[in-house]
């Protein structure tokens, strides 16, 4: 199967895309493009807002507004006004690092990772944003944070530190938010592409957007790659199932670090592309915090 383009938004760096079932608006960061864009699969239209920095990630808040992951902190933000309600620094002890993936689990925590975005060092972390704002460490000795999802059930929890080229699972407890008994749930040393930003179907299977590699794949519940969906450019960055049925996969994709050529070649960099794949995904629930 191949996605097709369906928003031409040549986003600098698309990533951390949801769908809202609330406004029926599929959301997604353009990360260097300091933007957030959302689209309207009923009308077709797209909408980008200004943003005064960097966003990482974000999901809607349950009694409105948002729960935003800036680079260097996250913070509870109003969309209309602009403010601001800080939750937790990030990191502030290493320049080197910011936040980069994250989603919410089915309780509705926020679970968000860090990458060392200068060196690549494994010195960053994951971090679990509770209801209650309490914030802990969940996950250290991360390079790049990526692929952070959840089985239907909520008991499982997906990661990817990229480099490492590999799916891993956790249990995760959904009482405390959690994680232990970390095993490898999929390989991608033989892919041609690096495991990115990822989401959930209703049957369980994980499907992953391949950084560099053309790519999004489905990791079925046994952990082998059984469907494979074909993106007409070098970097898709995240998928999520949309739509009213839930039944349309989008993928974002970026233009970081490709030349002229690379953009010549291939125009509809940073684009926002949608499959059918004949399944269902599962909503994402709002940060309860």
């Amino acid at each position: 199967m191949r996605a097709e383009l369906i928003v031409d938004c040549k986003n600098q760096h698309g990533e951390g895309i949801f769908w809202n079932p609330s406004d029926g608006l599929v959301w997604w960061t353009d990360i260097e493009g300091c933007a957030l864009w959302s689209f309207d699969p009923s009308t077709s239209q797209s909408a980008s807002h200004t943003m005064p920095e960097r966003v990482c990630c974000f999901t809607p808040r349950a009694t409105g507004g948002l729960i935003v992951a800036f680079a260097d902190r996250v913070v509870l933000f109003d969309p209309l006004t602009k403010k601001e309600t800080l939750v937790t620094l990030f990191e502030p002890k290493n320049p080197e690092t910011r936040l980069n993936d994250g989603r919410t689990d089915r309780q509705g925590r926020l679970i968000v990772g860090g990458m060392n975005e200068v060196s690549g060092k494994a010195d960053s972390s994951v971090i679990c944003v509770d209801t209650d704002l309490s914030v802990r460490t969940i996950i250290d000795h991360v390079s790049c944070a990526n692929s952070t999802c959840f089985s239907p059930d909520g008991a499982t929890m997906y990661f990817a530190d990229t480099p490492d080229r590999e799916i891993v699972a956790y249990d995760y407890d959904t009482l405390t938010g959690s994680v232990s008994n970390r095993r490898v749930h999929a390989l991608f040393k033989d892919e041609p592409g690096l495991p990115d930003g990822s989401c959930v179907d209703a049957e369980g299977g994980v499907w992953n957007a391949e950084w560099e590699g053309r790519r999004v794949v489905r990791v079925a519940p046994d952990g082998t790659i059984d469907h494979i969906i074909e993106v007409p450019v070098w970097k898709p960055t995240c998928c999520a199932f949309g739509g009213p049925e839930l039944d349309s996969l989008f993928i974002t994709t970026s233009r970081l670090m490709s030349d002229e050529d690379a953009l010549t070649k291939e125009p509809e960099s940073g684009g926002l592309f949608a499959v059918k794949p004949g399944v269902r995904g599962v909503i994402d629930t709002p940060f309860n915090g």
